[in-house]
């Protein structure tokens, strides 16, 4: 039989291949690496991309803050009245469905369930209110001078310690010669006080812009608030299992939102009437005031609580009549209270619909407010931790598993 031949350019490039090949299994014969380099490098590059993601939430984080701030009129009373339309939605369709009444016989029933109630409370209650709103700011100013010259009857030494100390002297070691930095800080204040224009014309624009919060209540309430779960045809460019996933997040979240929201309103409407009361008995003045102030400022929880102490200690100890056994009474309406929202309220009304620590939550408060700029990210924290413990658990089981 005939051989066939190769081209000499063939026969060339054959040696050159076979030990192309050899060295390339040589090289990879370096990298094969053992299990524990293998765990390693995967330890090394998870914790590089948990550095990447943090920062770039962190980045995320402080964007969205400066946002929300800079446009905090616009989107709080927005984010006040959609989350309002979500709380308020099942008795909307309630009154629809049950009684058929229209949409707008129905909104309008709604509002008047809102406004009798507060018209009737302000009708029987407005003038003790408002006298005990302007006693409690007409005596501030004598309960800080009684706090004052109790300190100074009972811890002399402290005070005096804090006047004599290095750091009272180096408070005057500041202070003095630097009387022409004062009186352009004077002057400064007085520019301020020229410029109170500005400052009128922004209360204005935020009196405006709240204002208009039952139009936004309306519309969202009329829109139908749960419409905004049905997102699946938003995302065409997901992958199914991607698509699910995110759909999944949203419902979650906007769940969390109102079950919180829900329950958290009427545990802190209790709550400010439990202290009304509770105060008034003990005989604290401007109980009824400062318990449903305390009340409402719960609907951010314990925030009530920590701002009452503030102020209803000293009120406990200096009013006329004050004192230690009136002290301890306070605190123990305080202590009540907490048992009764603790075992009683939040159970039976929220039940474990958070799935939050105490102390992450109050760590939430905090961390949200800074982020977020104030009273917003402190109103939305528990819904948005509720949501990360959510989206964790979520990566955590299809995603996160599989890559490590």
């Amino acid at each position: 039989m005939p051989r066939l031949r190769v081209p000499a350019t063939e026969q060339a490039s054959t040696p050159r291949r076979r030990i192309g090949r050899q060295r390339g299994h040589q090289v990879a014969m370096k990298l094969d690496l053992t299990d524990r380099q293998m765990q390693t490098v995967r330890a090394a590059i998870t914790i590089l991309a948990t550095f990447v993601i943090v920062c770039a939430v962190a980045l995320l984080l402080w964007l969205l803050g400066s946002f929300v701030a800079r446009f905090s009129n616009v989107f709080l009373p927005l984010a006040v009245a959609a989350i309002a339309a979500f709380v308020m939605q099942p008795y909307f369709e309630l009154l629809r469905r049950r009684l058929r009444l229209p949409k707008v016989l129905a909104l309008i029933a709604v509002f008047l369930s809102i406004l009798v109630p507060l018209v009737a409370f302000g009708w029987f209650f407005g003038a003790l209110v408002v006298e005990q709103l302007v006693g409690l700011a007409r005596t501030a100013p004598e309960t800080w001078t009684k706090m004052v010259e109790w300190a100074r009857e009972h811890w002399p030494n402290a005070v005096s310690f804090l006047e004599s100390n290095e750091a009272g002297q180096r408070v005057r070691d500041v202070l003095e010669g630097k009387e022409e930095a004062i009186a352009r800080g004077v002057q400064s204040g007085l520019d301020v006080a020229l410029n109170a224009g500005g400052v009128v014309l922004r209360w204005f624009g935020t009196i405006v812009a709240w204002a208009v919060l039952p139009v936004y209540f309306a519309f969202f309430l009329m829109t139908n608030p749960s419409k905004v779960l049905e997102i699946d045809h938003l995302l065409p460019f997901l992958k199914p299992e991607t698509r699910q996933n995110v759909v999944y997040l949203v419902r979650e979240f906007v769940n969390i939102l109102v079950a919180f929201f829900r329950g958290q309103i009427i545990v802190a409407f209790l709550q400010g009437a439990l202290f009304a009361v509770g105060f008034s008995i003990v005989g604290l003045r401007y109980g009824l005031v400062l318990g449903l102030a305390l009340g409402f400022l719960n609907i951010i929880p314990y925030l009530g609580n920590m701002v009452g102490l503030g102020i209803a200690i000293p009120l406990a100890l200096f009013q006329e009549g004050g004192g230690g056994l009136l002290l301890v009474l306070v605190l123990g309406v305080f202590t009540l209270v907490q048992m009764i929202e603790g075992y009683i309220l939040t159970p039976r009304i929220m039940g474990d619909r958070t799935g939050l620590h105490p102390m992450v939550i109050i760590i939430a408060i905090f961390f949200w407010g800074s982020a977020l700029g104030g009273i917003s990210g402190m109103i939305l924290a528990i819904p948005l931790t509720a949501f990360l413990v959510v989206f964790w658990r979520l990566a955590k089981d299809r995603y996160i598993d599989e890559w490590v």
